[in-house]
């Protein structure tokens, strides 16, 4: 019996050594398109990803781009086209942590910190004293709240914002319902550090299937290049220290919540109403009863939590429209 688990013992040990040094899978032709086509600077000696393109001649509107968790600015391609028509330059970048940029570990990532991203590529790209449209999505929406809040309190450094408009974003704690998953990873200490390491393609792609909706599934192609995304620089390791995100959005929603109230340039909201992580209708009711400035553009009934991918035509518009509405 001894010499039964001693067996065991050694056939899994370096199966799990195998598995947990498995490589990234190489970009497809699209994504390593994407990342041809962008370039990188540095903040503070991490190697930030972004694209930039000019588009619409005699436009002078500029809009930064802020993707999502656990994703990356690709989550942008399905727009991207139609956004070089109508500005002048569409930026995007990956957050620290995300997609093609460094994913330091240990590190302590905050919202405060991906903002301060953001504010030094636009001091980068010469944009400090332009005015900046902002299109957001997720956890992009917290950081755009963020620098929103240091817009109106005219921090030092702060963007030039022109207007805002966030997506599918929880905005409000009270109203937002992370995965299991994320749950357990932002709060199981060790635990997590270990999890990460299993986790792999075929329990990500099986996750993010159930925030897209039943008619907008992600196909196979995108699904690894979400995945891809996330694996390159072993990013799937950092995963439960970006995730304090949802802690953070806790213990400063009064912040970021009150600069959404308070806010002196247009507001408008792009909502996937079959988004589980921010269901319908209890965040638009309270969307609408905390924020009534803002203007608000619902997606068909089937659009679920990454609308600018499962309808990028639907949300293209609602943004246009916004966008000419001031």
């Amino acid at each position: 019996m001894n010499e039964w688990w001693i067996l065991v013992g050694l056939l899994t040990v370096p199966l799990i050594a195998v598995y947990l040094n498995i490589p990234a899978p190489v970009p497809s032709t699209e994504l390593y398109s994407w990342m041809s086509s962008g370039s990188f600077f540095t903040f503070k000696n991490y190697n930030i990803f972004y694209r930039d393109s000019w588009g619409a001649v005699g436009s002078s509107n500029v809009v930064i781009l802020l993707h999502g968790f656990p994703t990356s600015s690709y989550d942008w391609y399905k727009v991207w086209e139609g956004l070089t028509q109508h500005f002048q330059r569409v930026i995007a970048l990956d957050f620290l942590g995300f997609g093609f940029s460094d994913k330091p570990r240990p590190h302590h990532y905050s919202v405060f910190e991906q903002a301060s991203i953001v504010e030094s590529l636009a001091v980068h790209l010469g944009l400090m004293d332009q005015k900046i449209n902002i299109l957001s999505h997720d956890y992009g929406d917290t950081v755009a709240q963020e620098l929103l809040y240091r817009y109106e309190q005219n921090r030092t450094g702060h963007l030039m914002i022109n207007s805002l408009c966030l997506s599918n974003g929880g905005i409000f704690p009270e109203a937002h319902y992370p995965r299991v998953i994320q749950k357990v990873l932002k709060d199981a200490g060790l635990l997590a550090s270990v999890l990460t390491r299993f986790m792999n393609y075929f329990f990500f792609s099986r996750g993010i299937r159930e925030v897209f909706g039943p008619y907008t599934q992600p196909t196979e192609a995108e699904s690894w290049d979400m995945w891809t995304g996330i694996r390159v620089n072993d990013g799937n390791l950092v995963m439960d220290s970006i995730l304090q995100y949802i802690n953070q959005r806790q213990k400063y929603r009064d912040r970021w919540v009150g600069a959404l109230a308070a806010a002196s340039i247009p507001l408008h909201f792009i909502y996937g109403p079959l988004d589980p992580v921010n269901p319908h209708p209890e965040f638009l009711t309270l969307y609408r009863k905390l924020i009534p400035r803002s203007t608000v553009s619902v997606l068909d009934d089937h659009i679920s939590h990454y609308p600018q991918m499962e309808d990028p035509t639907g949300f293209f518009n609602a943004y246009l429209t916004f966008m000419n509405s001031f």
